[in-house]
């Protein structure tokens, strides 16, 4: 397949999250393309509005469901209110997938422990479902999200699933003014509740996704807890434009987010240089 070319893919259906993030759920129109699509958890595409231009977004679907491809995005900027204005029926371009991913290899036969923050769930969506989809292979599950407010929160009908199921710990919280009166959740920051929750580092991967102050304050939660560095996931993929490595906009120092990430371990993040 051509890494360059975008494939068009049909608007199958479109889910308003919140106010200002919607999720598409998309099908290749040539069937060989579909039959050749694969990716892995943490890969990224880049999402197309003819006329408009091309923004990037990670794959928030999991790879063990092939019949689409799903992205969830903010309204943000000229594409994004763009990619706002399709309809299911509609035509977009999409290409990839781009980038490394989250070792679920390595991850296999152990405890995970998500944590995400806003709109960082849909890079962790894609992942949660891989395991949950192969779950006879994990541990125990635990996820922690949080968001602004109540109606920040995404993805409401898969957390209420999640809270379900008795094989997975779930947390909920939103920040202090965020509440409703209706909320059962905590409230607190996603840090905050990381601490309360205390997940074991024993045999434990995490996976961290959100705003970089979240990530910020959330890593030395996981370090105090004894999670070892090369134990701790994130994703970079906000500085990502053209995906290839070309355009230079993602580098920090000798690295490409979109070549070498956008999925880095605490440890590999310290070794980047400062001004990061």
């Amino acid at each position: 397949m051509n890494i360059y070319q975008p494939h068009l893919a049909r608007v199958e259906e479109l889910v308003e999250e919140t106010p200002d993030t919607r999720t598409l759920r998309l099908t290749f129109k040539d069937p060989r393309v579909a039959e050749q699509f694969t990716f892995k958890a943490g890969q990224f595409a880049e999402y197309s509005v003819f006329g408009a231009g091309e923004c990037t977004f990670c794959i928030a679907s999991p790879p063990t469901r092939r019949d689409y491809v799903e992205c969830s995005f903010k309204t943000v900027g000229k594409v994004t209110t763009a990619l706002r204005g399709v309809n299911v029926g509609d035509t977009i371009g999409l290409r990839g997938p781009y980038g490394n991913w989250f070792p679920l290899d390595q991850m296999s036969g152990k405890n995970v422990v998500f944590i995400a923050g806003g709109i960082g769930l849909a890079p962790v969506r894609c992942v949660i479902w891989n395991v949950l989809d192969e779950r006879e292979k994990y541990k125990d599950v635990t996820i922690i999200y949080g968001a602004r407010s109540v109606s920040d929160l995404v993805y409401k009908r898969e957390l209420e699933q999640w809270a379900g199921r008795s094989d997975v710990k779930l947390w909920q919280t939103v920040d202090p003014g965020g509440e409703t009166p209706e909320w059962k959740g905590e409230i607190g920051f996603v840090p905050t509740i990381v601490e309360k929750a205390a997940p074991s580092a024993k045999d434990t991967f995490a996976v961290v996704c959100g705003p970089p102050i979240m990530i910020k304050f959330t890593l030395p939660v996981l370090q105090k807890l004894g999670f070892p560095d090369e134990n701790i996931y994130t994703t970079l993929e906000n500085r990502m434009k053209c995906g290839l490595g070309k355009c230079g906009r993602c580098n920090i120092g000798p690295v490409y987010v979109c070549k070498d990430g956008p999925v880095f371990t605490a440890a590999q993040l310290k070794a980047l240089p400062a001004e990061y």
